[in-house]
């Protein structure tokens, strides 16, 4: 009796240790950090999907919590430093909030470059994985890249010309956008988007350029009524990141990373960028429901606001030149990746 008594206890030892080291080793719990309050539009309709579907693909085995906000502590610019540490192991952020770390990213960034947000993201992600994973983003795991819909200025006064932004005080997101609109006359000042409502409602800013999409999330059309978008090309954008912490993705099993993979890179980019230019339309709806002005400049009126921002295009180039990298050879492997991924 002794000696099965042993063999039963020896044998669910071996079976606790077959299961510690099997399945229930290989479950794994990832924390999603990002700026953004959970109702906005990306984490309602691009992140948390996301998180979705890569924990039905693994089976279960995979669980991802989601810390909007900056729940985990922090600012919106240490994100991405939050993700190579290990603070997160995913994070979404802008690619300038750190100004000047992601150079090539900044091509997508430059003015009246990008007309359709779905088809500049699949260019961004090819042109990552052609001259940015082993350089720019070598520190992190990319899971996807892509840009937000046309920028629009969001203003307490009309905005029609170049020469109505003279001594306004205007937030911008990243380094490019910063430069540009100072160049067409304004006094720039950056800050990350959840700063944006309290800044408008002190006076801190006059206006601030968003795409329509997080306005709703903001309340930007409560705390200014005017409004400038222009037909065609977008006057600028912004380049988002969403990476892993590299240490973390490596250390999974190999149908892990599969799980992962499976739900990131081209197509999601691509997804996540066309997604985020479909939930600009609510957001603009909102503000025509309050009566609010909207300027359109056309393409034929856009002409002095193109004049104004070429020389934001010409420095980009030559800081770009000053850091070792050909800036025009960039700009044209955009645009040719640009004319290949357009569905317009």
């Amino acid at each position: 009796m002794i000696k099965r008594a042993f063999l039963k206890l020896a044998g669910t030892t071996a079976l606790a240790l077959t299961l510690g080291t099997g399945a229930f080793a290989q479950e794994v719990t990832l924390r999603m950090h990002q700026f953004l309050p959970a109702q906005a539009n990306v984490p309602k309709n691009v992140l948390v999907p996301w998180a979705e579907r890569v924990m039905e693909a693994s089976g279960g085995r995979i669980e991802i919590q989601h810390f909007p906000s900056m729940q985990l502590g922090g600012t919106p610019p240490q994100l991405i430093d939050q993700a190579i540490d290990g603070v997160a192991d995913i994070i979404w952020t802008v690619a300038g909030y750190t100004p000047g770390r992601f150079p090539r990213a900044e091509v997508f960034e430059l003015p009246f470059t990008m007309t359709d947000a779905g088809d500049m993201s699949a260019a961004y992600w090819e042109l990552a994985e052609e001259q940015m994973m082993d350089q720019d983003f070598a520190d992190f795991k990319v899971l996807g890249v892509w840009v937000h819909g046309p920028g629009v200025i969001h203003s307490a006064d009309p905005i029609t010309t170049p020469g109505d932004l003279n001594g306004v005080k205007l937030r911008a997101p990243t380094r490019v956008t910063n430069k540009l609109f100072t160049n067409l006359g304004a006094t720039t000042v950056g800050m990350p988007v959840p700063a944006i409502p309290e800044a408008l409602s002190k006076g801190v800013v006059d206006a601030t350029v968003i795409p329509w999409e997080v306005t709703g999330a903001l309340k930007v059309a409560e705390l200014v009524e005017n409004h400038t978008e222009f037909e065609g090309p977008a006057i600028y954008t912004t380049t988002f990141i969403f990476a892993m912490n590299k240490a973390k993705y490596e250390s999974l099993p190999d149908d892990l990373k599969a799980a992962i993979d499976s739900q990131s890179g081209a197509e999601f980019s691509r997804m996540a960028g066309t997604q985020m230019q479909l939930d600009d339309a609510p957001g603009r709806e909102a503000a025509l429901d309050m009566g609010n002005n909207l300027i359109t400049i056309s393409e034929a009126d856009a002409g002095p606001w193109r004049e104004a921002a070429a020389s934001t295009t010409a420095e980009w180039i030559a800081e770009m030149n000053d850091k070792g990298i050909d800036g025009n050879a960039l700009i044209a492997r955009a645009k040719e990746l640009l004319d290949k991924h357009n569905t317009q």
